[in-house]
C-alpha cells in the first residue's frame, strides 16, 4: 500500500496526517478550521485519497500553511520512487457559476500558479491570503508542479470548492499506476 503518517511539532502548530494513495476517499479531518476541513475533505473525497489529520495551532496563518506542507510531505513519501505513476493530471470542475481547471506534474520540481479570482478578503473563515498560501504549500512539499486556476464565477466560495475538487481529480490521474509502466520511472531522465 502507498500510504504514510507525518508528525509535524513546532512552537506553533502539532499535526498528525496519514495518506493512503489508494484508498477510497474517506477522511477525518480535525484541524480546528472549519474551512481548513472543507478543503481537505473535499481533496480526498473527489481524489479517493484517504486523508486523517489531527492538527491544532496558534494562528489560522500557520494551520493552513503547516497543514498543507504535512500533506504535502506524506504524499510524497507515500509516491515513494514513483515507479508506474501516471504522473500527469488535468482537470476541469464546474461548480453552479464557478468553473476551475487544475494540472499536476508529480516530478519533483516544486512550483505552482495559484489563481482562484477570490474578490473578497475572506472566505468563510479563512483569509484569501491563506487559502491561497494554502495551495501553494500543498505543491512545494509534495514537490508538485500545480496549476490551479478558477477561470470564472460570482461567488467566492463555489471558485474555491470548483478549484479543490479539480485539483483533487487531477492528483488522482497523477497518482494512478499506468499499468503498461509498472516498473518504470515515468520521466526520460530515468528519475524524478
Amino acid at each position: 500500500m502507498r500510504e504514510r503518517t507525518v508528525n509535524r511539532t513546532t512552537p506553533e502548530v502539532k499535526i498528525k496526517v496519514k495518506v493512503n494513495l489508494d484508498g477510497s476517499g474517506s477522511y477525518s479531518v480535525k484541524t480546528g478550521n472549519i474551512f481548513i476541513n472543507h478543503i481537505i475533505e473535499t481533496l480526498s473525497k473527489h481524489s479517493l485519497i484517504d486523508i486523517y489529520i489531527e492538527a491544532s495551532g496558534d494562528l489560522k496563518h500557520h494551520l493552513a500553511e503547516e497543514v498543507a506542507l504535512t500533506i504535502g510531505q506524506a504524499i510524497d513519501e507515500a509516491l515513494s520512487d514513483k515507479k508506474g505513476i501516471r504522473r500527469f493530471g488535468s482537470a476541469y470542475v464546474p461548480m453552479d457559476d464557478s468553473l476551475a481547471r487544475a494540472t499536476v506534474d508529480l516530478g519533483g520540481r516544486p512550483y505552482s500558479i495559484i489563481d482562484l479570482n477570490i474578490e473578497n478578503t475572506e472566505v468563510e473563515d479563512l483569509k484569501k491570503e491563506d487559502i491561497e498560501h494554502f495551495f501553494r504549500s500543498l505543491a512545494q512539499s509534495s514537490r508538485s508542479n500545480i496549476h490551479l486556476t478558477t477561470l470564472y464565477g460570482s461567488n467566492d466560495h463555489h471558485k474555491v470548492e470548483a478549484a479543490t475538487k479539480a485539483l483533487a481529480l487531477a492528483l488522482k490521474d497523477a497518482c494512478s499506476i499506468e499499468p503498461r509502466r509498472l516498473k518504470t520511472i515515468p520521466s526520460t531522465k530515468g528519475e524524478l
